[in-house]
């Protein structure tokens, strides 16, 4: 008995923790699916783009399913141990190891690209600096995201200003102008104001942004594992117990 109060005890610990973990992970999937401001967002909008960096997309469609399948397992496995029901605890068990296996894929998704980002996103360079020239100040949807995600990460064009040169946005000024946020002052921003305020390329921020998260999402996705392992394994022997009554 005192060992059995001990496990229950244990299985609402453990799943508690996986569900403030779905909640979060939930949270994170979501608002990087919906983040009309982007990055991805904006890579999202070129053809041809490679395979990794689609599989790095998906990874926004996991989080998402992954997040709400542990909010579901976590009230389960609490019911499970609090009615002693063999049945919810196997069933607890079997998705949590389905999960377990999916937040492994993902962990190794993001940490295998961050190596790779730096030569996959200067081999899009060509395809979005084109992209900007044909269609920023034409296509209302891809300026708006552009500007967005300019705005929101303090960045000019892909590489720089210049990627703007030609766009419909300068139309047929005699003098181009630029994007506001390619210059660091409040003024109609000019190619001499452009150039002097030497604003970070987008190209920059999203390599930055790949590398300053990519080994924090793995180490945090491999811990809720360590934590679904544990939780595995507590289920699985008050499973035998109530088996054995």
């Amino acid at each position: 008995m005192c060992c059995s109060g001990f496990l229950k005890i244990m299985m609402f610990i453990f799943n508690g923790a996986i569900f403030l973990a779905g909640v979060a992970i939930l949270a994170v999937g979501v608002w990087v699916k919906v983040d009309s401001g982007s990055l991805l967002g904006v890579l999202d909008n070129i053809k041809d783009a490679p395979a990794e960096l689609g599989q790095l997309a998906n990874v926004a469609y996991l989080l998402i399913g992954v997040g709400g399948v542990l909010l579901i397992m976590g009230f389960l496995g609490c019911c499970g141990a609090m009615k002693e029901s063999r049945c919810m605890l196997m069933l607890f068990f079997i998705i949590i190891l389905i999960i377990f296996i999916a937040e492994v894929a993902g962990c190794v998704v993001v940490l295998v690209f961050q190596p790779l980002a730096k030569e996959v996103l200067e081999d899009l360079s060509e395809k979005v600096v084109a992209r900007i020239k044909k269609d920023y100040g034409k296509d209302e949807s891809l300026t708006s995201l552009w500007n967005g995600t300019m705005e929101q990460f303090k960045c000019c064009g892909y590489r720089n200003y210049t990627d703007f040169d030609g766009s419909p946005f300068q139309g047929n000024r005699t003098n181009p102008v630029y994007p506001p946020t390619c210059c660091s002052t409040t003024e109609t921003c000019a190619a001499i104001a452009a150039e002097t305020s030497n604003v970070t390329g987008c190209f920059t921020m999203l390599l930055k942004l790949i590398e300053d998260n990519a080994v924090i999402i793995g180490a945090v996705g491999l811990g809720i594992a360590a934590l679904e392992i544990a939780a595995m394994v507590v289920s699985m022997v008050l499973y035998q117990q109530i088996g054995n009554k």
